[in-house]
Formats: C-alpha cells, structure tokens, sequence
C-alpha cells in the first residue's frame, strides 16, 4: 500500500495494475536498501481513501530495541562532531537522531496522513505499509526533477534552519553556500549552461531554509549517475562526501535507514527524486521520528538540539492519536 501527493498539488495518487516496471523507489541513505512499489500511478478519490481507515493496530510491533538519545548524550556527541569539524577543517557534517514516540495506544493513520498533507502542501507527502515497513513524511527538498520531453533538469540546495519569526545568522548563512558550491560543481560536470537562481526563504510549516534553484538541460543517460553524484548531498551528509558518511556511522547512535535516503518517481512525462527527510517509521507501538542538523564550528549544541525537536513536529504534530 502506498499513497502520496506532490508538492502544490492536491491530488491524491497510489499504484494501480501491477506491472513488472517498478516506478516508485524508496532508497536507504547509504544506497544499499530501496524499497520498490510496482504498477502504474492512479489517481485516488479522498474519500475513498478516508473510508480505508488504516491505523496503527494494523502495523508490526517495534522489535528494533533502539532506545532515543537523550539531550545530555545529543549534546556529548554533539561536541565531538563540532571537534572533528575543527580538526579537520570541514565546512559542514550533518548529524541525526531518533526520536521515539510510544506515548499512545493507538494512532489513526489515515487522519494523521491527511493531516500531514493539509499543514504542508508545498511537500511531497507519503505513507506506505509494504511488510514490515510502514512509513510517513512531507519534504520539500528536490534531489532532481527530469522532463523527458525536453531534457530540462531541475534541483535546489535547501540548507540552514530556523523558526520562521527569527533571523538568519552567519551559522545558517555559511551552512547554506557549501550546499550551493556542490550541487554547482556536479551539475557543471553535466552541462555546458545552468541556470542558478538567488538564494531565498523557502518556508516548511513552522521553520523555514534557505533556498537555491538550479536548471540545466543534461542527457538521459547521464540522469542515474547524475543523481548518484549529487546524493547525498551536503544538506544530508557534510563535505567532503566520503569522510562525511564515514564519520556519520561512526557517531550516530543509529542507522539512518530510509532517513536522509532519496524516493525516485517515474511518471510519462518526467522522473522525480524527492529527498526523504521529516519522516517516520511506524510501528504498532511506537512512532521513530528522524531529525537532523547541519552542524558547523560556530553550532551551538542546545540551539541544534531545540531545531531538531522543531523538525521532529512536522510528524509528530500531525498523528491522530487515539
């Protein structure tokens, strides 16, 4: 079962006759787990999928065993981030954590989907149950949007968060041109002109990014290996890429999963990657909320901490908790 909703658009879509091409894909953020919907995109009426009634109750229980950081390990582990950031010279790493939610006995997964769509149209909203994995989120990052019609490629550096009503800083500020510089030098290796857009307040619910849009025309074939240049990108991982995602399994007390990963949709007209960030895994008694930061030497642990339970509420505040 899958159902999800683009960005500014309402309508709502799932998988139908199932075919051997596989044109949904949900890719584990090291690149070596994806999981694959089958069958051509079809439009769903809302009110059929209000009278599914998927809830929690219908999920498998948690048997990770994973038990959530606590803000006094967040913020050890924090200070050695920020040291190997210093001792390495490193513009930026992205660390994360697990928030786990057991506080309920059961949660209505259809209303909290629904829920999740109306606060954020702008996203790229899912929930799918397939076996043991069952997970919901809404991103508005873009790894890649292509048009098979006319070649045209777009992406965007999305980096740097804060709460709406406040405003940017030096730390947000330099997080964000690294991001910029990376998906420019990729994108170069691909096309002989891109088009770069200023950089911009792109607003999430109740934070908000700073925004860079790119658009180039490349060549189809070239489309895989384009995408696996640019993920993960500094916005997820850090830079330089390889020692980032080293010292990421080094320090995060868990696996990133599907967390940080990117979803990979093929429609007539185009393929879209969507990067799955504000997202859950869903359990029948627990909820596994993902969160994570950009951290740089001027980051200070508790600010970090606070952006990071701002971004767990994008889910969490969402659950129909019965």
């Amino acid at each position: 079962m899958i159902y999800f909703k683009f960005p500014f658009d309402e309508k709502l879509y799932s998988t139908a006759e199932i075919t051997g091409q596989k044109n949904i894909g949900f890719y584990s953020f090291d690149g070596l787990n994806r999981i694959e919907f089958t069958g051509n995109l079809a439009e769903v009426m809302t009110g059929d999928f209000e009278k599914i009634k998927v809830s929690s109750a219908d999920l498998s229980g948690d048997q990770s065993g994973f038990v959530a950081e606590t803000k006094t390990e967040y913020l050890k582990t924090l200070g050695q981030v920020i040291d190997v950031i210093q001792e390495n010279g490193l513009p930026k790493l992205v660390y994360s954590r697990r928030k786990i939610f057991t506080d309920f006995r059961e949660i209505d997964l259809t209303k909290s989907f629904g829920n999740l769509c109306r606060t954020y149209p702008n996203a790229f909203r899912y929930i799918f149950i397939k076996g043991e994995h069952s997970w919901m989120g809404a991103f508005s990052e873009v790894l890649g949007k292509f048009n098979k019609k006319t070649y045209a490629f777009e992406t965007m550096s999305l980096a740097g968060t804060l709460p709406v009503s406040e405003s940017w800083s030096e730390k947000e500020i330099e997080e964000q041109k690294p991001v910029t510089e990376y998906i420019r030098s990729i994108l170069e290796k691909y096309a002989e002109k891109i088009e770069e857009s200023g950089t911009y307040d792109h607003i999430s619910g109740n934070i908000k990014h700073l925004r860079t849009d790119f658009k180039a025309k490349i060549q189809p074939e070239n489309l895989d290996r384009l995408i696996r240049d640019l993920h993960p990108t500094p916005a997820v991982c850090g830079i330089p890429k390889a020692f980032c995602k080293e010292k990421i399994q080094e320090l995060e007390k868990f696996p990133r999963e599907l967390y940080a990963g990117y979803i990979r949709i093929e429609t007539e007209e185009t393929v879209q990657y969507f990067v799955n960030l504000r997202c859950a895994r869903l359990y029948q008694d627990s909820v596994h909320i993902f969160v994570g930061g950009g951290i740089t030497a001027q980051s200070n642990p508790e600010k970090e901490w606070t952006e990071t339970e701002l971004k767990s509420e994008a889910v969490l505040k969402n659950l129909a908790v019965l």
